[in-house]
């Protein structure tokens, strides 16, 4: 069974901008509004690529049964340029994870720049990249993995990339063995409180307490978990520049390495406030190409023809020092355009590839463009869904209409008809969601599905919810704020529907709609929020969703179940074990009414035609996945 946490969670963008959400992510991949934005796997979703080229191009795709970048062979770069957007935030700068930079926006452009161990394929399975190096579980118990460093992997600048750069990756995640335990909450130390590194990521310096074991300037190093740990594979993926990070705060590579492996927290500062902000770009110019360096096909060097326009676009160029395949094409540019302007674009060219959001308007208007654009569209892995508010005073909150008020709401809510109305137009197969953790499309989810829910919401049933809100004790026209990201029309029409059926029930629907999807759900002013979950496939990158302290439990559930189940998952390797508990979770998800499931989003990738490569990613990742393999028809 795929265990597919809605995935290395993070609030989903899906290239669309205000279309989606406001995008960011979370830490489970060591890096995504993921958090939506957004995550790799120990039980890899689906087996084959399930999208399906509606206006031709499936040749470009990997082979079926296998969601791997496909192999182009020996590469000549042409000199071209092809031009994408992901919407219209600028770029912030090279670190990717910090707090304030950690976006889909911003991840698209800095992940054209790093290398890692491994990477997602198609269907979210996670692939190793050889290029970079290697990796391999030697002992289950305890836990330890060995990482090889390719001896051709080197820094833009030709300094070899090596364990100085995963320690300090490492010591990055603040963890508690080296910086202690942060203060509780409710601890009056926590208001002033600030982590030496300003980041999202936290699982590997929270799961790996001592730290990756290696020498100085070395191409190897161990990973040894106490307890066993089923995200390992995502733990350690790429890294910063150590060696930069180090002269910028006038130390040498081994002074930083030795007081990281020393715990002297007061000689990491320096490099902890570069880390911080010294590949940040918030004057909006391109970077100090000493300091900002890739380790990946692209560059961001003037020498290669990097550019930034403020408030236009930031042009990549190939990085000459980088020892795999060189990209397919010399300059990809990112501009920064409005998501209702990408059809447009694409039209006239200022654009080559989209990845809009997938609604009845905007697939008929790529069709109408032509054989001289391609349309493909599938399956992806990011999930529409509707968060009850626990707080105090809340309609839901046990003091208030609790769980009847809950359950009246889900009988009323349309789901079959927002999907009939709103999905099946654009693909047939469009299904209503009844799992949190695993795809409609993927291997198990009948089964999963049978084990959680008994099928009591997925027909509206008046009579059952007329019952319910008059056993909850709430007033007549008792309003109900659902919250989400302003600018979606897709939202718009799915609140309207549920306010066309509810409001019979004695609810008074409200669409609070409002700028900024991460100011609406962190604000509380909601009693639904309306949002989707963007990821790949992982085993715990989900838990912060549920946990009574989890970061993303907007709602403030508490469920000491799956509480206990989470922690279940997260210390043992066995699938068996980690598909019972997560039953058990989603089983107190659907009796409790955590949520409810929607629908999986469709996928729609559309570009000019004479550009080969372009493949639609159903993870996080999205279309710009393989971006350096793109590259125009001769």
């Amino acid at each position: 069974m795929a265990i597919v946490a809605a995935g290395a969670l993070v609030l989903s963008a899906c290239t669309s901008g205000s279309d989606e959400e406001d995008p960011t992510q979370d830490d489970s991949q060591g890096s995504e509004e993921g958090s939506e934005d957004d995550g790799g796997e120990s039980a890899a979703p689906g087996g084959e690529d399930d999208s399906e080229a509606t206006s031709g191009g499936g040749e470009d795709a990997p082979p079926a049964g296998d969601s791997a970048k496909p192999d182009l062979g020996e590469i000549t770069t042409k000199e071209d340029n092809i031009y994408f957007s992901v919407g219209a935030d600028e770029w912030a700068g090279l670190n990717s994870v910090t707090v304030e930079t950690n976006s889909v926006y911003n991840s698209v452009i800095s992940s054209r720049l790093g290398s890692s161990f491994w990477y997602y394929g198609t269907d979210g399975t996670i692939y190793p990249d050889t290029d970079f190096g290697s990796y391999e579980m030697v002992s289950e118990d305890p836990l330890t993995v060995e990482y090889t460093i390719s001896d051709e992997a080197v820094w833009e600048d030709g300094t070899p990339v090596t364990y100085n750069d995963f320690l300090f990756d490492w010591a990055s995640n603040n963890p508690p063995s080296l910086y202690g335990e942060p203060p509780a909450e409710d601890d009056p130390a926590f208001e002033d409180y600030a982590p030496a590194f300003n980041s999202v990521a936290t699982d590997w310096g929270l799961y790996n307490p001592d730290g990756p074991q290696g020498e100085l300037d070395g191409k190897t190093f161990t990973v040894e978990y106490p307890d066993p740990y089923p995200d390992w594979e995502l733990s350690v993926g790429g890294a910063m520049p150590a060696h930069v990070a180090a002269e910028q705060s006038g130390m040498t590579s081994e002074e930083l390495v030795t007081a990281i492996q020393e715990g002297d927290t007061d000689a990491i500062a320096p490099a902890a406030e570069f880390w911080n902000t010294g590949w940040l770009s918030p004057e909006k110019t391109l970077p100090d190409p000493t300091i900002a360096l890739s380790n990946a096909p692209y560059s961001i060097d003037p020498a290669g023809g990097a550019e930034w326009s403020v408030g236009e676009y930031v042009t990549l160029g190939p990085n000459a020092s980088y020892w795999g395949p060189p990209p397919a094409t010399s300059n990809l540019t990112f501009r920064f355009a409005a998501p209702e302007t990408h059809v447009q674009a694409l039209s006239n060219g200022d654009l080559n590839i989209i990845e809009p959001q997938a609604t009845v308007d905007t697939v008929q208007q790529i069709e109408a463009l032509g054989d001289s654009i391609t349309m493909e569209t599938g399956d992806t892995m990011t999930f529409e869904h509707l968060d009850y508010n626990f707080a105090e005073g809340s309609p839901w909150s046990e003091g208030e209409g609790g769980l009847a008020a809950r359950e009246a709401f889900a009988h009323c809510v349309p789901r079959q008809q927002i999907v009939d109305n709103l999905l099946k137009p654009i693909t047939e197969d469009a299904v209503v969601m009844n799992s949190r953790e695993v795809f409609p499309f993927q291997e198990g989810y009948d089964e999963h599905v049978a084990a959680i829910y008994d099928g009591r919401y997925d027909e509206v049933d008046l009579e059952a919810a007329k019952e319910k809100f008059a056993e909850s004790g709430l007033e007549e026209g008792t309003e109900i704020r659902i919250g989400y990201g302003a600018g979606n029309q897709r939202r718009v029409d799915e609140v309207a529907l549920i306010k066309a059926s509810c409001d019979q029930v004695g609810f008074t629907i409200v669409d609070a709609s409002a700028p900024g999807l991460g100011d609406v759900l962190s604000s509380g002013d909601w009693e639904i929020a309306l949002f989707a979950w963007a990821g790949s496939g992982t085993v715990t990158g989900s838990a912060f969703w549920y946990e009574s302290d989890g970061a993303g439990n907007y709602g403030g559930w508490v469920n000491e179940a799956a509480d206990e189940a989470w922690n279940t998952i997260s210390t043992t390797l066995d699938e068996d074990v980690q598909k019972e508990q997560l039953a058990i979770i989603e089983t107190e998800a659907w009796n409790t009414l955590h949520s409810i499931p929607v629908f999986a989003h469709p996928g729609v990738v559309a570009y000019d035609s004479t550009i080969d490569n372009v493949i639609l990613n159903a993870s996080q990742t999205g279309v710009p996945w393989n971006a350096e393999q793109w590259v125009r028809s001769e």
